[in-house]
């Protein structure tokens, strides 16, 4: 059964010495805002990572499959749902659309969750998906650098490209010339506010249900972990994930139902509740730590639950308001 509570959520993510998320038109810099300096981490990049946590995770689940995956042709997952749902798949007919769509939500968690446009190829149509992730933005300005790297070998391509020939070419070059230069693009440190909604009118729609939930949830709060690299070597999500959950307040169930589906107050005045300000004596920041997190729970709207996933699992108002929850979360 699908979920029937609207929820919103945010997180923080640090980055230290590395590249949260390069801009390729700009030479892999990272991304932004050219007015204020602070940093940018766009929505794809965030929904690779959930991806690639889940495939790992889960992939080998039913139900549980990606319809966007590296190197992969879209139309091909398309064609896969549409016969798995037993139509052809060329049929363009409203019923063989909507047939393929449908199962394309039973079959990939990433339909079931972000949606999406499967009108190319053998045409599924489109889905709308219930969660959306909004830009991460770093509280403070981000320093970008470009720094020169070394690389002690080379990757001269020789003629013939016989064993032989390379050990000649090597030993007729000076040490110098083997050598090759490169660029590394990275900030010293940023740590960035991550929003997220998710819809229960939507998931009704694709069947986003309670466990499809609980996977988002462990996917944001792992998906760094196992995407270390060169470039994104320290990332790391590190506060809880904050929920809002809407509950309702009416007395009658039939209604209290509708006010959960379709929330019981602004997602802006939610997230004004999160307060993560830089210590009086920090200058510069370069590490979580120098912040100072806290949520005010006593203005909290009537009818909206405030809950906070943790590796441990989740807690439903488990902090208490003041609490710095970057350090409670450990």
């Amino acid at each position: 059964m699908a979920i029937h509570n609207r929820y919103e959520f945010l997180y923080y993510v640090a980055c230290t010495n590395a590249n949260p998320n390069g801009d390729p038109d700009m030479g892999n810099t990272p991304r932004v805002d050219p007015q204020t300096m602070q940093g940018y981490i766009t929505d794809v990049a965030t929904k690779r990572r959930i991806r690639n946590y889940v495939e790992t995770a889960y992939g080998d689940q039913p139900g549980m499959s990606l319809i966007i995956q590296q190197s992969t042709n879209i139309n091909r997952h398309i064609a896969s749902a549409k016969r798995e749902a037993g139509v052809e798949e060329c049929a363009k007919t409203k019923e063989a659309v909507y047939k393929g769509r449908q199962k394309a939500c039973e079959m990939y968690f990433d339909v079931r969750t972000f949606g999406a446009v499967m009108s190319t190829g053998p045409n599924a149509g489109q889905v709308r998906g219930p969660v959306q992730i909004a830009f991460g933005k770093s509280l403070d300005p981000i320093l970008p650098l470009d720094i020169s790297i070394t690389r002690m070998a080379c990757a001269d391509q020789i003629k013939e490209g016989k064993v032989e020939d390379y050990q000649a070419d090597e030993e007729k070059k000076d040490e110098d010339s083997l050598r090759t230069m490169g660029r590394k693009q990275l900030i010293p440190f940023g740590l960035y506010e991550v929003h997220g909604f998710i819809s229960a009118h939507l998931a009704a729609e694709t069947g986003f249900d309670e466990d499809d939930l609980k996977i988002l949830f462990e996917a944001i709060l792992n998906m760094y972990e196992h995407d270390h690299s060169a470039s994104k070597g320290e990332m790391s999500v590190v506060s809880p994930l904050i929920l809002f959950k809407h509950v309702g307040t009416d007395t009658d169930e039939k209604q209290r139902r509708r006010q959960a589906m379709l929330g019981c107050a602004p997602a802006h005045k939610l997230f004004e509740l999160v307060r993560v300000t830089r210590k009086p004596e920090v200058e510069i920041p370069r590490s979580y730590r120098d912040y100072d997190a806290v949520i005010d729970l006593r203005h909290l709207p009537a009818g909206v639950e405030a809950g906070f996933q943790t590796y441990k699992g989740l807690s439903w108002g488990a902090l208490p308001e003041g609490e710095d929850w970057f350090h409670a979360a450990e």
